[in-house]
């Protein structure tokens, strides 16, 4: 891969691991073991037999979670502390070969990536799940399985049509954010009255 190709696959790395990181992990590994493209050094480990296993039974299960109203809040909310530095560690991995000093930076820029995406898919999602009908939440995650999917190809084909879609995509991350931060709010709270948050009235015996 050439610089321009390997500064899109980190970026896109970055960015979809915070949307979907085991489908980004699977289909970069899959990509990798099938010989459709050459991985750097740093990312040759996600074609091992047993990483694609790994990575593919967690892209099934995050699959089907991602479709449940209030599951894909909680599955966004606990994989906050697994995508963004998994969003940094890929990135680093596709250009740190090239020294320590462009790893770190990949990294840096990586997880910066990994949670503005994050961010706005979860204050999505939780403004998706105020509505009473599941198939919102259902087609919004449709539509991110194959948004990312087109990022990831887009990046590998076309890394300078790709950097310009990122671009867009990171300014319309930061409206979604703003604009829908109080969504989030509301995700929180159910999240801690499922969690058994809201304290029983009933009186209590001597």
């Amino acid at each position: 891969m050439d610089a321009p190709q390997l500064l899109a696959l980190a970026a896109a790395l970055g960015w979809a691991s915070g949307i979907r990181l085991y489908a980004a992990v699977f289909l970069v590994g899959a990509a990798g073991y099938m010989g459709w493209v050459g991985l750097p050094v740093g990312l040759q480990v996600l074609q091992h037999p047993g990483v694609l296993a790994a990575s593919g039974f967690m892209c099934f299960i995050e699959f089907f979670a991602d479709k449940i109203a209030l599951v894909d809040s909680m599955w966004d909310i606990v994989h906050t502390v697994i995508r963004i530095p998994a969003g940094a560690a890929l990135a680093a991995g596709a250009l740190g070969a090239d020294g320590q000093a462009m790893g770190w930076i990949a990294a840096i820029l990586g997880g910066s990536l990994a949670a503005t995406s994050h961010a706005a898919k979860l204050t999505t999602r939780a403004a998706v799940n105020t509505s009473p009908e599941p198939f919102s939440n259902i087609a919004v995650s449709f539509a991110e399985d194959a948004f990312v999917v087109f990022m990831l190809w887009l990046s590998a084909t076309h890394p300078v049509i790709f950097a310009v879609a990122l671009v867009l995509t990171l300014v319309l991350a930061v409206v979604l954010i703003v604009v829908l931060v109080k969504f989030l709010r509301v995700v929180i709270l159910r999240l801690r009255e499922f969690f058994g948050g809201r304290r029983s009235t009933a009186p209590q015996g001597n």
